[in-house]
This record gives C-alpha cells, structure tokens and sequence, in this order.
C-alpha cells in the first residue's frame, strides 16, 4: 500500500500527488525551453508562452483546490446541467464572432482577451455525465440494448461536433474513453463490439476520405518521402528524438526547437524533450504518467467495494483519458502514429489544457479521499461488529 498524506482533513495518495507535481515542473521547465527563442523572435519576450503557461497552472491549481472541498455527490447530482454545458461549449465554437479559427481549424473560444478551447472541459464534463449514467442506469445497460445505445447516441452527438472543428484527435480519445467507461461499467461485450466496429469503420473513413488527414496518413506511413513538406514535422521530430542518445544535448541546448520544428512547445515538447534530456529523461515522463494512471483506474475497483461507484467510475474515466492523450502524443512524437493535433497533459503548452488538467486530476484526488473515508469507516464498524 503507497503512504499517504492528509492535507486540510483530506487523504491525498502520496504517489500521485508527487507524480502530479514532478510533471507539472518538467512541464514548465520543457515549455519555458521549447518556446523561448519563438517567443523571442515573435513576442520580443523568450519567456513570455512560459509566464502564460505559469499563469494557467496556478489558476488549475486555485480552481483544483476548489473542486477538493465539493463532495462528489455534487457533480453527480448536477449531470443533466454538465451535459448541457459540454454541448453549449462545443457549438458556442460555431457562433461568428466567438468562434476562433486558427491553421484552419475553429476550436477556440475568444472570450475578450483570453481564448478557450471548449474541447477540453467539454471532454471532462462528458466522462462526469456518462459516470453518473451508467451508475442510474447499470442494470438496463447490462439487460438491454437501448440502455447502452442511450449515452452512445449523446457520445456520437459530440464527437460529431468535435469533428466539425475538425478535431479528430479529441474525438478519437472522447470516443476510445467512453468505450473504456462503458466495459468498466458492465455493458455487454457484444454490445460494445458492435459499436467498436461501427466507430471505428466511421473513424477510419472519415480519416481516408479527407484530403488533409489522408496526407497526414501517407506523411506518417513513409515521412522521408518528402521530408520538406507532408513529412516536415515528423522528420525534424525524430531527429530530435535521435539527437538525444541516452542522456541528452543538455536543457536548453535543442537544436530542434531553433525553428526546424513546428509546435516545438505544444503537439512535440516530448520531441524537444528527448533531445535535451535524453532516453532516461523521456523515460522518467512516461513512468510518471504511467503513475498517474495507474493510480487513478485503481481506484475504481476499490471504490465500488465500498459502495462508490461514481467516484470510481469518474477516477477511472479521468485516468483513461489522460492516459489515452499522452500515449497519443508521444506516439505521433515517435513516428508510432500520425499527428493528431494533441497536446501532451501537464507537459505541453496550452492553457485551457493545462487548467482543466489540474481539475481533472483534483477530481481523481477528491475521489480518493471519499474512497478512504469509506474504507476508514468500513473497518471502524467491521472492528466493533468483532468486539461485539
């Protein structure tokens, strides 16, 4: 059993927490790295995306520090109004004047001076109200097919959003979670292997039909073909990945990040990563997500043992997520996929990333000390049942 800490009468798993915050740092340390000499050229600041970046983790952190006191009773009560602001988050992006389009793409929200990209807790409020359905709802998804074909109907609406942004990559990890979600809460198999085909033959259409994502697949499939164009970001990636052998050029010495490689501090700060520090650096990140985790789908067994099924279900939703999202990313850093437009969670620049992040994983951590709680009283009775 890990140790842990009680900070403010709340049960924090030591591990996680640790784990939580040594990518936070590295994160910082990456962005700051990565982005300062385009910040230099472009804002006349080399730390300017890294103070934004700060900025956005303190508020994740005041905003996390609000959602530890709120039991998770609460969410659970409100899942018809989180499902309501999922969805008024994703079409909010298609209203003039408020949706932002960038490289082609309109995920972002401009609210004044600050930008949203709605995708982000849209995905998180999505896990929140599926959790909350499947525990109402258990024993009709495991009896009938309209139970389970119910939240997939509310799944396909978003992800239908998602792409009409286009963000394919969101709709693949909001799609890939909910399946997750749904075998870890009792849906019958052959329910979710026929909507596992169904997806996947959409997914996969829609990636071959598309001009620019089927330039993305050839890209990936042989990026030195033309290393100067369709196989440009991936060819400088790998690279930069080589560059670093074992233990790296040394922070702050990438060559990469000197305008060879696109989004050196958002989709490839792990590319940038690995060259300054290294196998054993790049090594060290993924053994913490893989903490993190880890930590978070354990929860759910433990959690339905004492009668708390939405928390384990949120928990294991949240680690799903995370999961599925970093393992993307340092995929398409690698050359293992083709890019999907992904940031790496707690590592990459992107400020509605890094704060719904920090959220996410306070829920984890909220989730936890409930679970303790429950499993702090369940001994307490189970010693007096002894002693009487």
């Amino acid at each position: 059993m890990s140790p842990r800490i009680e900070i403010g009468g709340l049960h924090l798993d030591t591990a996680l927490t640790a784990a939580v915050i040594a990518l936070l740092a590295i994160g910082a340390v990456m962005v700051g790295s990565a982005s300062i000499s385009l910040a230099d050229r472009d804002m006349g600041e080399p730390l300017y995306f890294l103070a934004r970046h700060a900025g956005a983790i303190l508020l994740g952190c005041v905003a996390g520090l609000a959602v530890l006191t709120i039991p998770m009773s609460a969410w659970f009560r409100l899942n018809a109004v989180i499902l309501l602001g999922a969805f008024l988050l994703l079409v909010a992006v298609e209203i003039p004047g408020i949706g932002r389009t960038v490289n082609g793409s309109t995920r972002w929200l401009a609210l004044g001076p600050l930008t949203l990209q709605p995708s982000e807790p849209a995905r998180l409020c999505l896990v929140l109200y599926l959790a909350s359905y499947i525990v109402r709802h258990q024993k009709d998804m495991a009896r009938s097919l309209l139970g389970f074909v119910k939240p997939l109907v509310v799944i396909t609406a978003a992800c239908a959003l998602l792409l009409g942004e286009p963000d394919f990559g969101a709709a693949v990890v909001l799609t890939a979670t909910s399946f997750g979600l749904l075998f870890i809460g009792g849906a019958r198999l052959r329910d979710l292997g026929l909507a596992l085909v169904l997806a996947t033959s959409a997914l996969a259409s829609l990636a071959f039909t598309t001009p620019y994502r089927l330039q993305r697949l050839l890209g990936f499939v042989d990026p030195w073909a033309d290393p100067y164009a369709s196989g440009f970001q991936l060819t400088q990636s790998l690279i930069a990945i080589g560059r670093g052998e074992w233990l790296g050029v040394g922070l702050g010495d990438s060559v990469q990040k000197l305008f060879y490689l696109p989004e050196a501090h958002t989709d490839f700060v792990f590319a940038v990563l690995a060259e300054e520090l290294g196998l054993v650096g790049a090594t060290l990140v993924i053994c913490l997500f893989g903490v993190v985790v880890f930590k978070a789908i354990v929860l759910g067994p433990r959690a339905a043992a004492v009668g708390l099924p939405y928390q384990g279900l949120v928990s294991s939703g949240i680690g799903l997520m995370l999961g599925l999202q970093a393992f993307i990313n340092i995929g398409v850093n690698m050359g293992l996929l083709p890019t999907k437009g992904l940031t790496l969670p707690l590592i990459s620049y992107g400020r509605t990333s890094a704060v719904v992040t920090v959220v996410a994983l306070a829920l984890v951590m909220r989730a936890h000390h409930e679970v303790k709680e429950a499993e702090r009283r369940a001994r307490a009775k189970s010693g007096k049942g002894r002693d009487a």
